[in-house]
Order: structure tokens, then sequence, then C-alpha cells
């Protein structure tokens, strides 16, 4: 437990904590993700089960934030698509009234995903759209650098997704 939250790997028997959350999430900042409400309204609770067991995946993880009430306010996830690339920083979302240095989710939260990301390889990479500054400050900060990448973003082929890396 940390300070006034805990942080745990979800399982599949949290998915409709799961699926609130990312519903939360895409509502929130419906750019920082690669997926619509609308399409994740009609998932299938198979689905929700699937991605709650994210938390257990070999090369991969799901974190979630767990305030002193119970509510899920801030995850993070990762996995390793191949060798090369090595770990992939997805997910990641903490609610609005939890935000901020101070609050300490968003540390919390990347700390644990660094430490699993070392097993993984000897750095962390993300993607981030371009109009999302607020998600880029706050990479940047924590010693993360734009490494001149740039990916078409999923949902607008218009937009980018800008490459970042921290070396662990």
């Amino acid at each position: 437990m940390t300070e006034g939250f805990s942080i745990r790997a979800t399982q599949v028997d949290d998915w409709r904590e799961v699926r609130a959350l990312r519903l939360e999430m895409l509502e929130d900042t419906p750019i920082a993700f690669g997926e619509t409400l609308q399409d994740a309204l009609g998932h299938t609770d198979s689905e929700w089960r699937m991605r709650a067991a994210r938390g257990t995946a070999e090369h991969g993880i799901a974190l979630v934030a767990i305030d002193a009430a119970g509510r899920w306010v801030g995850t993070m996830g990762g996995y390793v698509p191949d060798a090369t690339t090595g770990a992939l920083l997805v997910g990641v979302y903490v609610s609005p009234d939890h935000r901020g240095h101070a609050a300490g989710i968003f540390d919390a939260l990347l700390f644990a995903i660094q430490e699993w990301a070392r097993s993984e390889g000897d750095r962390l990479t993300l993607h981030v759209h371009e109009d999302n500054s607020r998600a880029r400050a706050a990479y940047l900060r924590r010693g993360f650098t734009e490494t001149g990448h740039r990916v078409e973003y999923v949902l607008d082929s218009s937009a980018m997704e800008i490459e970042m890396v921290k070396p662990l």
C-alpha cells in the first residue's frame, strides 16, 4: 500500500472494473487510446475478461491503482510485441481527481511498470498523440525523450503519435 492507494496487477475476475475504468479513460481523453468509446461499449464480457487477464500475461502486464475507498483511479500496461521493439508502455490513465505530482499515482504506476520492463530489456518505449501535451510533458519530466520517429494515429490518419523512449 502506497500513501492512500495500492497498486496491483489485474486479474480475470476484475473485468467489470477494467471495463468501467476503460470507459472512463475513453470519455476523459479520447485521443489518448487507439479505441473509441463507441467501440469499447460494444465489447462482450469475454473481451473484458481477456483484457483483465493481461495483468498476469507472459511478457505483458496491466496494473491498476486503487484508492483507499476501493475506487480504481489509475492504470498502466505494458507488453513486448517482439524482441527488437522491447517493452511498450500502453494504456496510461489517472482519474482527473487523482492527477498531479502530490497524488503520486502516476509515478507509482510508472515505477512498477519500469521494474517489470527491466525484466524484458533495457528500455521502455511509448507512443503519445501529438496533441496530448499534458502526457508528453509528464513523460519528459520523467526521463523519456522523443526519438524523432512518428507513427500514424490509428483512429485518424491525419494525426501522428510521437515515439518516446527511456533507458532502464
